[in-house]
């Protein structure tokens, strides 16, 4: 199981606008904690978790990127702002969980998803998230995002603005979120991670991991 997920759960489907869907409960213990797994050999690889640096303030996350580094500037293959090292690829399995998630949320096969990024945030339990768009990517394709260990406030709002209408949504260990189409540029968010929700077997003992799946549109 070093380089395979293990068969994804059957879950419910959660419609919260259209175009982004909630999938809670879509990974079990043993899968979360297979993904956590993987995110610590990500962070031990050759670019470390590094928080990065938006309009003069680092965030407080911490971010490991895997096929494409990203920063406030836009995607690149080097992380120039950490080490100057290549970051790792996309690994196949992960193209094949950000289609099952996608297919999940569609109610059909989405064979067009190809994600060629992965952005893997861990979340301390003051970490946030502001509201933000998706948007440096070339292809408005699919945002998946899967969420292990403490269970999060996540606000996800309309496309127009940061205020509302939006939604606050408890994503919890092994939810995951997709959100595409019209929604693809909504304004979303991380405003509390609620400390000592993580659930026994998830792989983290406290803290958030999110990991987004995302496709830049860009060559090569």
């Amino acid at each position: 199981m070093a380089d395979e997920i293990p068969d994804l759960l059957d879950s419910s489907t959660i419609p919260v606008a259209e175009g982004a869907t909630w999938l809670p409960g879509w990974l079990a213990p043993h899968q979360q904690r297979w993904l956590a797994d993987q995110f610590r050999a990500w962070a031990a690889g050759p670019v470390p978790a590094s928080s990065p640096l938006i309009h003069g303030n680092r965030m407080s996350t911490r971010m490991v990127c895997l096929g494409w580094h990203w920063t406030a500037s836009g995607y690149r293959r080097d992380a120039s702002d950490v080490n100057g090292r290549r970051v790792l690829p996309v690994p196949e399995w992960a193209v094949r969980l950000g289609q099952a998630a996608v297919a999940a949320a569609r109610g059909t096969p989405a064979p067009d998803y190809h994600p060629d990024v992965i952005l893997a945030n861990y979340y301390s339990a003051d970490a946030r998230m502001g509201m933000h768009q998706d948007k440096d990517e070339h292809a408005h394709a699919a945002v998946v995002s899967i969420s292990i260990g403490d269970t999060c406030t996540f606000r996800f709002g309309n496309t127009r603005t940061r205020a509302r209408p939006y939604a606050d949504i408890p994503l919890a260990s092994g939810d995951a979120f997709v959100f595409e189409g019209p929604a693809r540029l909504a304004y979303h968010g991380v405003t509390r991670i609620h400390a000592g929700t993580a659930p026994p077997g998830c792989g983290l003992d406290a803290g958030r991991l999110s990991m987004t799946l995302r496709m830049t549109g860009l060559p090569g």
